[in-house]
């Protein structure tokens, strides 16, 4: 038998190939610096499931990258398996390596979305349905069923939800938008309950909600808030009926044209204050902080009417000669 040769690999080769490694190292960590050829934002989306490769074709076809060395850079830092997938914002001044952290940290794209105070539920499933960035996961859905589709109980969700903007990722779904909103105004309204002013015309913080969707729709104005929640207060507490336009338009829905009538007055439903007695069944609308606050914090006085002065405030009356008055300056003259 033959003896074996040993294979020997000259030392020149061993260094030349380190050389080159390290070169190639040096070579990365230095391109991997420098900022990305854009000459304005862009933003790219990295579809789920997508491979690292196909990730990097994308941005190489964007004009974003140059493919190789951003593979090569991302295997070199050990990051080709962890992207998120996501809608994300490149600006001038960004570099690969601050690219790559931000595909790993899946720092996608927020957009923002205002939830108006004053809106109904039917409005704000109408608004998510129509708003192309979110994942309408609610179809069909009513004011009168949302909650149990949301794993939040039975009842009307009406007023339940927090007016605010929230931050989101494209193609968040409006079932967890909705799930925030509605545990916002369940912690709001519970502090709010928790400092309420003693001696209130409502037992409950879901009462209160409701005084504050009308106090809502009654006037928009900071100043007369707690001043329209101090009248419906005390006619709650001496039995007066609340009388108020909001509620009856609401029990009207669809049927309302935009013109209130005094048959609409005189028909009787579960909304209209003219013909019943207390506090409506729900709330109307979605109320502000502002009008929570007013409703759990009324103002003191004798006043049991208002009326609008036509320019956004109400003038306030303590006698009904006083208010048939007020309503005569501000309302027939004005020919309403």
């Amino acid at each position: 038998m033959a003896p074996k040769r040993l294979l020997f690999i000259p030392t020149a080769v061993i260094v030349m190939g380190l050389a080159v490694l390290v070169g190639v190292k040096v070579y990365l960590a230095h391109w991997a610096g420098q900022p990305l050829p854009l000459t304005k934002a862009v933003q790219i989306t990295i579809p789920p499931g997508q491979s690292f490769s196909a990730v990097a074709e994308t941005l190489a076809t964007a004009g974003v990258v140059n493919r190789t060395p951003f593979v090569l850079r991302a295997k070199q830092r050990g990051l080709q398996e962890s992207v998120k997938s996501g809608e994300y914002r490149l600006r001038q001044g960004d570099t690969p390596d601050l690219l790559l952290d931000r595909l790993v940290a899946g720092k996608v794209v927020l957009h923002r979305l205002r939830i108006p105070e004053g809106h109904t539920s039917a409005a704000l499933l109408a608004q998510l349905a129509k708003d192309a960035r979110i994942e309408f996961d609610l179809t069909d859905a009513r004011a009168e069923d949302v909650l149990a589709r949301l794993g939040l109980g039975d009842g009307h969700a009406e007023g339940r939800f927090f007016p605010d903007t929230y931050l989101f990722a494209r193609g968040y779904p409006a079932s967890a938008l909705l799930a925030r909103a509605h545990a916002k105004m369940e912690e709001t309204l519970a502090k709010a309950w928790a400092e309420r002013k003693p001696g209130l015309a409502y037992a409950t913080p879901y009462e209160a909600l409701i005084m504050a969707s009308i106090v809502e729709k009654e006037t928009a104005l900071a100043a007369d808030r707690a001043k329209v929640a101090g009248v419906f207060v005390r006619r709650l507490h001496t039995g007066m009926r609340l009388q108020s336009d909001p509620t009856v338009i609401y029990g009207l829905g669809d049927a309302f044209d935009g013109n209130l009538t005094r048959l609409h007055l005189q028909t009787d439903n579960a909304y209209n204050t003219y013909r019943r007695a207390g506090l409506p069944p729900t709330p109307i609308a979605l109320p502000s902080l502002a009008s929570i606050d007013a409703a759990l914090h009324p103002h003191d006085g004798e006043a049991l009417y208002f009326v609008s002065r036509g320019d956004g405030s109400s003038e306030f009356s303590t006698t009904l000669a006083e208010h048939n008055a007020a309503v005569r300056r501000y309302q027939l003259r004005a020919g309403r």
